[in-house]
């Protein structure tokens, strides 16, 4: 044991900076890991916590004011049933916010759907205007207990109580209105109730809909909302970020494992002497084997370690909701478990991956076998000693060989001179992975010229030759280019010996492909950023005007702003799908005359009469595709559609379908514009808009900017980032474990380029190239097989989300071809050193390392 100990600490001294990296490259492997657990239990876990504390209701019907809940709780599978609560639409505001509020009366805390108060407390019969504000809709408001809401338009005013989280769908700006529980008297006005099922089967809630719906009838649903539903947005796009984590960790942790498992198979080959000395001093192929396992296997410990350690210590406190994340993660049951799980499995793997390695060193004879006097890769192919001499004919008098009279044979500098009659030339010198070659001494160029008196054309080699090609036509002359040998002899050293350079290759390419791919995810962000209207936002605000002039004088408002380039009227009202299990958004946009801008990624616009485009969300829902009709049911009234074309639609889970307003119409000649939404001009900014339009309307028109998928998603460009740093520190790991084993092989090659006269700079060159050929070479595969990954993993999570495929976005040519320039002349540069080191070695250590 303690010559194992020594020979390991010897080991560890030599390679220090190796260790370093295999341990930091763990520790950000297992911090990725953990960042994603914590994300997943972050997005699911509070959700469903509030859900089981709250009794949450599975299904919330929105019904007129005559529908009978009591026909609700006969039916089958239904635990329990909430409300009838009257409800009403309004708008409220406190110190100049807005927001759209759905009031729902009730006094006593309901039973299933309860709401958990947070702040305050819950209502008062002697306080008859007070209210409680669900949680999020008082972060928008920034509305604590005590302050005073205002209703637009009116001059009620309403006394916030308490705050509270509830598990229903949450308040999102424009598309969902927030909820405020008020006394029965509060809503004096109501336009229906709502009505909450508690299920038996949360499994069961599609029939139970539909059962609902037959009890009730059609015409009395307004809107149908489930705990599903809920659950999806609640999770958000933390559950994007923990995926976006999990897979990137998961590959890192794969690179970094084949990157272990290849840097001990280059130390084996490299210390084969060393080994058989261990195992002639007594050591067992067992004792062998685990001295390399063991050794990895504490680096990754330690990196585990110290990964689990810091995440636990300091994750919390990282600003934003990465640090949230971890904060709530850590109060889960699960979270002790899941912080010695990941590690240990990250560990464990990586210990799997290097076993093999180790145990082929355990298999290493005691004696050293001899090497084979020839390279495993075999001589120079035919093209790469076309390469070494490239011959060109030029007009002249005559074709004469080298050392005739009238032809001087030069010698290039840097190359060897040319070999005397009889002797071997440099393809012929042993060289390891060369072979010999047919052509003139190696560097030669014959350049013809006037023969001189005297001059018997001693320059040449005496051969008499006329070059590969024989015989040549009278009357022309040969000119003999060559490349330097440096680059030939390094990309023949590259992919030389097959299966150990495609490993190699294999193995740089891993990180690099996960980096196009982080680069993608970046881009697509960018995207969503600079260009919304390319991903079905080409609006920036939504307008909506409470009393007014009507919609002409409205849309005359708006346009009079000179940043406003076009307002398009259009009405959103819930639809009940076929076979009543679910609602989804109807819209009617722009006119026919003026449409609406809407972002295809398959088929046509909506132009003819009962023609839409609709969201992926819808056409997975309805398992329709384009080119179907679908029949769904508005109030009494059914809404025939020709789907058209695929809209990427990122909102409403991507259950919406389109049409014109005029389409609309048709069935209901008295449907008036509810809304507007504005397409700004370049350069306007949407808040300085919507404060004018605000003011304009004289507290009338009630102004909101479109919320963009990609704002949630901003934390996921410091994660990119990271992951981006941890996969180029793998690559690093990779790139000097083949560097490594390029100068090692190179050793036996020395004596032979030395003997043909090859100077060090040109032996540092040969290394230098190998090396640069093989980054080149995962970097070309990277980018090839990179960016179709990375279209499909970006339209699979688009069409996963409802949103729909065709949001993917490619790093720009000019970012790919920077980052694959800097990662092949980093590669050549990393190499240049060691390479440059192993040629000037002296004779006798070359003697040595060769024996």
């Amino acid at each position: 044991m303690r010559a194992t100990l020594r020979w390991a600490h010897s080991d560890l001294r030599t390679h220090r900076g190796e260790a370093l990296f295999l341990v930091l490259a763990t520790a950000g492997i297992v911090a990725s890991l953990l960042l994603a657990t914590a994300l997943f239990g972050y997005a699911t876990n509070p959700w469903q916590r509030v859900f089981t504390q709250a009794r949450g209701a599975h299904v919330w019907l929105h019904t007129d004011r005559a529908a009978d809940a009591g026909e609700l709780a006969a039916l089958d599978g239904v635990q329990d049933v909430a409300g009838p609560y009257p409800t009403a639409s309004a708008t409220v505001a406190v110190r100049g916010t807005r927001a759209s509020v759905e009031l729902r009366g009730t006094f006593e805390v309901p039973e299933v759907g309860r709401p958990l108060i947070t702040a305050g407390h819950w209502l008062d019969a002697d306080e008859p205007d007070g209210v409680v504000l669900e949680s999020r809709l008082a972060r928008a408001l920034l509305a604590q207990p005590g302050d005073t809401l205002t209703l637009p338009g009116t001059s009620r005013t309403l006394t916030v109580l308490g705050i509270a989280d509830s598990p229903e769908r949450r308040y999102r700006p424009g598309e969902q209105p927030g909820l405020v529980w008020a006394p029965p008297a509060a809503v004096s006005e109501p336009g229906g109730q709502v009505i909450g099922l508690r299920l038996t089967d949360p499994a069961e809630t599609d029939y139970a809909v539909q059962r609902a719906v037959t009890v009730l009838g059609a015409g009395a649903i307004g809107q149908v909302s489930t705990w599903e539903q809920a659950r999806a947005e609640a999770q958000g796009d933390n559950r994007l970020l923990g995926q976006v984590l999990g897979l990137f960790g998961l590959g890192a942790l794969l690179a970094a494992g084949l990157a272990v498992h290849g840097a001990i198979g280059t130390r084996i080959r490299g210390h084969l002497r060393d080994i058989s000395v261990l195992k002639a001093i007594g050591f067992t192929p067992g004792q062998v084997t685990r001295v390399f396992l063991l050794q990895h296997l504490a680096y990754a410990l330690l990196g585990a370690v110290a990964a689990a350690g810091l995440t636990q210590a300091l994750g919390s406190r990282v600003p934003g909701r990465l640090g949230d994340a971890v904060g709530v993660w850590q109060g889960l049951p699960g979270h002790t478990v899941a912080l010695f799980a990941v590690p240990a499995c990250a560990v464990l793997f990586i210990g799997a991956t290097t076993g093999l390695a180790a145990w082929r060193a355990g298999r290493v004879p005691p004696v050293p076998l001899p090497r084979p006097a020839a390279a495993q890769g075999g001589g120079l192919s035919g093209a790469a000693r076309g390469v070494l001499g490239v011959r060109v004919r030029v007009p002249g008098r005559g074709d004469r060989g080298a050392g005739e009279p009238g032809v001087r044979t030069a010698t290039v500098s840097g190359t060897p001179a040319p070999a005397k009659p009889g002797a071997p030339g440099p393809g012929d010198a042993g060289l390891s992975g060369s072979g010999g070659s047919d052509s003139p001494g190696t560097g030669e160029i014959d350049v013809p010229g006037p023969a001189e008196p005297g001059d018997p054309g001693s320059h040449g080699a005496g051969t008499g030759r006329r070059g590969a090609a024989g015989e040549q036509a009278r009357g022309t002359r040969r000119l003999e280019l060559r490349v330097p040998p440096a680059l030939v002899l390094g990309w023949h050293k590259a992919f030389a010996r097959r299966p150990r350079s495609f490993a190699a290759v294999a193995r740089l390419t891993l990180p690099l492909l996960l980096i196009v791919v982080a680069m993608s995810a970046w881009s697509t962000i960018d995207r969503f950023h600079d260009h919304p209207e390319r991903i079905g936002l080409p609006t920036a605000l939504t307008v909506r005007a409470e009393t007014g002039p009507g919609d002409r004088g409205t849309r005359a408002l708006l346009e009079r702003d000179p940043e406003v380039a076009a307002a398009y009227p259009g009405v959103e009202v819930a639809a009940l799908v076929p076979g009543q299990t679910a609602t989804i958004a109807l819209r009617g946009l722009g006119t026919r005359e003026d449409p609406y801008p809407y972002a295809l990624a398959e088929g046509r616009r909506a132009h003819g009469p009962d023609e839409a485009v609709a969201g992926q969300g819808l056409l997975d829902l309805l398992e329709v595709e384009v080119g179907d009709w679908v029949r769904m049911t508005v109030g009494d009234q059914p809404q025939v559609l020709h789907i058209v074309g695929r809209s990427i639609e990122p909102e409403n889970a991507g259950r919406v379908i389109s049409t014109s307003l005029d389409t609309l119409r048709e069935n209901d000649p008295r449907l008036e514009p509810t809304l507007h939404q504005l397409r700004l001009r370049a350069g306007a900014d949407p808040d300085e808009v919507a404060g004018r339009l605000a003011e304009a309307g004289h507290g009338r028109l009630d102004v909101h900017a479109v919320a963009n998928p990609a704002d949630g998603l901003s934390p996921l460009r410091g994660v990119v980032l990271g992951l981006i740093a941890v996969l180029a520190l793998v690559g690093l790991i990779e790139l000097l474990t083949a560097i490594g084993g390029t100068v090692r092989e190179s050793e036996r090659d020395l004596l032979a380029l030395k003997a043909i006269g090859l100077s060090p700079r040109q032996i540092t060159g040969i290394t230098v190239t190998a090396t640069g050929c093989t980054a080149l070479a995962a970097v070309l595969l990277a980018a090839a097989l990179g960016l179709p990954l990375a279209h499909w993993l970006i339209d699979a999570q688009g069409a996963s989300s409802g949103i729909g495929a065709g949001i993917a976005q490619a790093p720009s040519p000019v970012l790919l071809v920077l980052v694959g320039a800097a990662a092949v002349l980093g590669a050549a540069a990393l190499a240049a050193v060691p390479a440059a080191r192993a040629a000037r070695r002296r004779l006798a250590d070359t003697l040595s390392a060769v024996a």
